[in-house]
């Protein structure tokens, strides 16, 4: 199993950016993809869920309403549409596995996302 996050980009404010994430090695199968971001400095911050067998999807309060999650299930990846991106948007965001609760595995390597004026 694994995941490759990729779209990471220095964006300006207020721009929008899509990173994907494929995995290989699950697909048909029942599963939870999250995405989590860690900005310069700081801890893991969860983004967002998604269920693979339903259309199901959680965010956080921080991007509800700016960012989206939708899903390719012929190519097995999962998109995260990022709108009206602020500079508190700048991390890595990593997509992750739902292992049960809130363990995650595995884990990609990560996207770096920067927004600067």
């Amino acid at each position: 199993v694994q995941l490759v996050e990729s779209g990471g980009d220095l964006v300006q404010p207020g721009d929008s950016l899509r990173l994907s994430c494929t995995g290989s090695g699950f697909s048909g199968s029942v599963y939870y993809i999250h995405w989590v971001r860690q900005a310069p400095g700081k801890g893991l911050e969860w983004v967002a869920v998604t269920h693979n067998g339903g259309d199901s999807t959680w965010y956080s309060d921080s991007v509800k309403g700016r960012f989206a999650v939708s899903r390719d299930t012929v190519t097995n990846t999962v998109y995260l549409q990022m709108g009206t991106l602020q500079f508190e948007d700048t991390a890595v965001y990593y997509c992750a596995r739902g292992a049960g609760g809130w363990s995650m595995d595995p884990w990609g390597k990560g996207t770096l996302v920067t927004v600067a004026a």
